[in-house]
């Protein structure tokens, strides 16, 4: 009987580990960090559980928080899916909250859910059209995605401004800029019996959409085929600029309606509050949950909860609230190093039992077939 396990097994088991020893690393570095400066490593990582998941009020903060982070990171894990490396969801998450706001002054939506349904498409909307630009750019003149998207973020940002600070500005927002708020019955409201907006069931929702897409249905899979070689899927006919240009597309569509979410369930307005960086933490995000939209929920909570914490630490410990940034910092070099490790993992997984004989013949090397491409 052979001893070899099964590639796919050390695969799986590869994928979920790095991503959790790099997380393990972040945390323990986080609290050497903090020991540096006179603060308790151990009560540090106590209130860190406690200000994500310690009561009822700790979870409806972090599930708050973790809402933008789905939708944020389906920006990058989408067109991943399709071979490119898109870093610009912060700028299609501004733009798509300076959509959902500049709609009134265009025109005047209806109230109830319609109205709230309009304001969120205009803010996917313009998120979907800013991202696309990026998926053009590279098919058509060659233009490295991961540059043009994070200089175009720069772009959106200067643009939010301009439109908040002059033409849309409210006359009456004097210290802070903003645009006119949005009719309160067009507003995002709570989830019935807690203090949650229904922007994370949409960011759930459109993680799971997301991923039967990719998964289970003909247009995903060609997606997933442009991502594993864009030679091989042009030699079977399959139309890689339209694939890619709507793989960015959808990914700057939930950047987008993350930003709309933001205007419409907590800020009411778009102003400068939306340039929180949760575009930023959604590049995070994506890489520790590999891509896999499905994964994308329980990763973004974890991250929202890191965020929640924040307040806590400075409370407690008279730590800065944004010292989990460096937690994040941290997360985030460390998924990068443990890239090098990945295939060696699987390799101790797989590696026979000394002593031990195989009576497996030897399988003769075949060319990948479609199916392995896309995977």
């Amino acid at each position: 009987m052979s001893t070899h396990a099964p590639s796919g097994v050390g695969a799986a088991v590869e994928a979920v580990a790095l991503p959790l020893l790099a997380l393990a690393g972040a945390v323990l570095l986080f609290g050497g960090f903090v020991w540096l400066g006179g603060t308790s490593p151990v009560e540090t990582w106590t209130l860190l559980f406690m200000g994500a998941f310690g009561d009822a009020f700790s979870w409806q903060n972090t599930l708050q928080r973790a809402a933008p982070l789905m939708l944020t990171a389906l920006c990058v894990a989408i067109p991943q899916r399709a071979g490119l490396m898109v870093i610009g969801g912060e700028g299609a998450l501004v733009l798509g909250g300076l959509g959902c706001a500049a709609l009134p002054y265009v025109l005047s939506p209806p109230s109830g859910v319609a109205g709230t349904a309009l304001v969120l498409c205009a803010g996917a909307l313009t998120g979907a059209v800013w991202m696309a630009l990026v998926g053009t750019l590279r098919q058509f003149r060659g233009v490295n995605e991961t540059i043009s998207s994070l200089l175009m973020s720069y772009l959106a940002v200067a643009l939010f401004k301009h439109f908040v600070e002059g033409p849309m500005r409210d006359p009456d927002s004097l210290n802070k800029p903003s645009t006119l708020p949005l009719r309160e019955d067009t507003l995002l409201g709570l989830i019935p019996g807690y203090e949650v907006h229904w922007g994370l069931i949409w960011g759930a929702l459109a993680c799971v959409l997301a991923g039967i897409w990719l998964y289970g249905s003909t247009h995903g899979f060609a997606t997933r085929v442009v991502g594993g070689n864009a030679r091989a899927a042009r030699l079977v006919g399959l139309p890689v600029p339209t694939l890619v240009i709507t793989a960015c597309a959808l990914g700057g569509g939930a950047a987008g309606l993350a930003g709309a979410i933001e205007v419409a369930a907590v800020h009411t307005n778009a102003n400068a509050s939306l340039m929180a960086g949760l575009g930023y933490t959604g590049i995070l995000v994506s890489f520790v949950a590999r891509h896999n939209p499905w994964a994308i929920v329980p990763v973004a909570i974890l991250f929202g909860g890191f965020g929640a914490a924040g307040s806590l630490l400075q409370r407690r410990l008279d730590l800065p609230d944004a010292s989990v940034l460096v937690l994040q910092g941290f997360a985030f070099v460390l998924i990068l190093a443990s890239e090098a490790l990945r295939g060696r993992l699987g390799e101790l997984l797989t590696r026979p039992v000394p002593g031990a004989v195989a009576h497996e013949p030897v399988a003769k090397a075949k060319a990948p077939t479609i199916e392995e491409l896309a995977s």
